[in-house]
Parts: structure tokens; C-alpha cells; sequence
């Protein structure tokens, strides 16, 4: 028999929060990320499930060719554009847009002939100080890029660095540099992430580019996606395989550094680091076992966690076990973790099987 955890995604919760990135951003076409194997959703039933999204962000070229194998036609942007010149010609052949960040990238597009225009975006750095050009070059860039005579407007845009902070003077400050840059310059602007999306109207423009609202998470420290009108879309579930009535003293786990406090029921979980559990949850991280919040004790196992059953003290072998989704949101754990979301859903490893609802 398989070990009893697995992923669930509902694929009608993601349709839900596609439409609230249309319900807040109405003027905006949508350039949905999904990066990463949709922040480890899965690439193709995520893309298929996106079919009202105007495009799909992808960070490389191999990405964007495992959606287009899988027989997906949508629009496709390659987030960190081409490396190479054979890159840029499969780009080319499969319909890409493509991202330009550097004087390299665009000196490749000018000698380069390809079997057909490309739609570029033009990316500006605007304060985030990991890709895209000087402002200062935005509109040497621009004229090199109409001189190509692509017949496709380039589309300029910026990525913010602080978005999902309450204090908006940083944003603010990018928003004032990519304008002063661009003032004048024909084509589409892009600069919402998800953060601005839902906190900064005024960096709407003509394209957002949602990322991890879409999967139910709030890109925000002090919510979680619920009371941003997002719905959960992955359910991580596994089961209690073990409950051990422990005495006062004894210790849980490697190192032997938690130790009950009285004579308890504890449950043992099957999911690890192996699994792609953090394994430096803290002991109290949540975990909901018959539908009840337990917490976490002792070290995360490679295979298994250990959990405190005194709150449900009927808990038996076969018992589900939510580890994040409905009901116990991801950011409970990512704060028990010390991480974010966006961490917790993309380690997860291939030895939990995914199930897809509502296709």
C-alpha cells in the first residue's frame, strides 16, 4: 500500500481567484505566472484551468515548451527572456513573448533572423536591482526595438520590490522612476504583481501579472488569502499511521529536545522534509487532525512529523491529518516555518501524488 498523503487541487478554486484578479483589476488583461510548475501546482492542469487568463508567465524557455507539447496555445511570456540565440529562434517558432532585461538580449534580437516577430517586453529597473535596464536606456532600448520593425508593440514594464509592505514609499518611489522612464513611449505597461494587484490600484496599467493569489495565498505578512477573498486551492493531506501514549518525560524525536509535560497521546504523521515539509517547523506549527487544530511536536522526521493529540483525544491510526489547504490556511505553517507560501508549495518533492477536482 502507498503512503497516504497526497495533494489535492481544486482547479474551480483557482478558476475563483482568476476572476477576483478580474473583479479588482477590470481594465487590466491578465498575465497569469504559473513559473515553477504553477508554484508547484502543476503545470499543464493549471495552464488548462487558466483558459480566461489573457497569458502565461513562465520563467524559461523549457517551461514554456512543456505547455506547448501539452497541445496549449495561450500566449506564453518567458520571464527571464532568452539566453542564446537558438533560444530565440525556438521562441520564435512557438509564438513566445519574450522578455528583454539587458543590452545582450537586445543586440541578439537585432542579429538574429527570425521565422517570425516576437512580442517583447521591456523590462525596467526600477529599484528591485535584479534584472531589467537603466532607466536612463528606456528609450534608446524602445527606439532599438521600433527600429526592428517587429510589427508587435513592445510592452514596458517594471517588477516592484516591496509591494507587499503596508509602508508604500518604496513602491511608490518605483512607480515615479518607471513613469519618468517611459513618459512618452508607445505600448502597453505592466507593473502589478499580486501584492499591488490587490494593495495598489494605481499600478494596474494594461497588464497585471498575478502570481500567488492565484493559488489562494495572500502575498501579504499580516493576512491570510481568505480575507483577501482568495480560496485555498491546494489541500495537503496525509493520515495518522502511529498514536503512542507517551509519559511525563519522555522526549520526542531526533535530539531528544521536546519533552511531555505530562502523560499524553502523540501521533505520529506520515510526511517529512522528504516530502518537502519544512523541516524547521517549530513545535506549535498547526496541523489539523480530525478536523481539529494539534500542534506540532519534537523535529521534522525525513518521512514522518509528530503531533500532540491531547486536544483530540479519540484520534486513531487512519485519522486524516491536514497538513495546509481548507481549513488550515499555508500561512500558518509558513509562519510556523519561518518562510513564505510561495516556499512551501514549490518544495514539495515528486513523492507526493497529485489529485485534480473540478477539471
Amino acid at each position: 500500500m502507498s503512503r497516504p498523503l497526497r495533494a489535492e487541487i481544486d482547479l474551480e478554486a483557482l478558476r475563483a481567484n482568476l476572476h477576483r484578479v478580474q473583479a479588482v483589476a477590470p481594465g487590466s488583461r491578465i498575465m497569469a505566472v504559473i513559473k515553477a510548475n504553477a508554484y508547484g501546482h502543476g503545470f499543464v492542469p493549471v495552464a488548462r484551468a487558466l483558459a480566461d487568463a489573457d497569458g502565461l508567465a513562465v520563467a524559461c524557455l523549457d517551461e514554456a515548451l512543456e505547455l506547448r507539447d501539452a497541445g496549449i496555445d495561450t500566449p506564453i511570456l518567458l520571464l527571464e527572456g532568452c539566453l542564446d540565440p537558438a533560444e530565440l529562434m525556438e521562441a520564435a517558432r512557438q509564438d513566445l513573448a519574450v522578455v528583454v532585461h539587458c543590452e545582450d538580449q537586445l543586440r541578439m534580437l537585432e542579429k538574429t533572423r527570425l521565422v517570425r516577430p516576437v512580442t517583447v517586453w521591456l523590462k525596467i529597473n526600477t529599484g528591485m536591482n535584479r534584472l531589467g535596464i537603466d532607466p536612463a536606456e528606456a528609450r534608446v532600448f524602445h527606439a532599438r526595438l521600433a527600429a526592428l520593425g517587429a510589427g508587435r508593440a513592445t510592452v514596458l514594464m517594471t517588477h516592484l520590490a516591496a509591494a507587499d509592505e503596508r509602508d508604500v514609499s518604496m513602491t511608490e518611489q518605483q512607480v515615479r522612476c518607471f513613469d519618468e522612464a517611459i513618459a512618452g513611449l508607445a505600448g502597453p505597461q505592466s507593473i502589478a504583481n499580486s501584492a499591488a494587484i490587490l494593495g495598489h490600484p494605481g499600478t494596474h496599467r494594461d497588464w497585471v501579472r498575478p502570481g500567488i493569489m492565484l493559488y489562494g495565498a495572500s502575498p501579504f505578512s499580516d493576512t491570510i488569502g481568505a480575507e483577501e477573498g482568495l480560496l485555498p486551492v491546494m489541500t495537503l493531506r496525509s493520515e495518522l499511521i502511529a498514536v503512542r501514549e507517551c509519559r511525563a518525560g519522555d522526549t520526542i524525536g531526533y535530539g531528544g529536545d521536546w519533552r511531555c509535560s505530562e502523560d499524553m497521546p502523540v501521533g505520529v504523521v506520515a510526511i517529512g522534509y522528504g516530502d518537502g515539509y519544512p523541516r524547521h517547523a517549530r513545535p506549535g506549527t498547526p496541523v489539523l487532525v480530525g478536523g481539529r487544530r494539534v500542534p506540532l511536536v519534537g523535529r521534522v522526521s525525513m518521512d514522518m512529523i509528530a503531533v500532540d493529540l491531547r486536544g483530540v483525544p479519540d484520534a486513531a491510526v487512519g485519522d486524516q491529518a491536514v497538513l495546509w489547504g481548507r481549513d488550515l490556511p499555508v500561512e500558518a505553517i509558513a509562519e510556523g516555518a519561518g518562510t513564505i507560501s510561495y516556499e512551501l508549495f514549490c518544495r514539495l518533492t515528486r513523492r507526493v501524488p497529485m489529485s485534480y477536482r473540478n477539471a
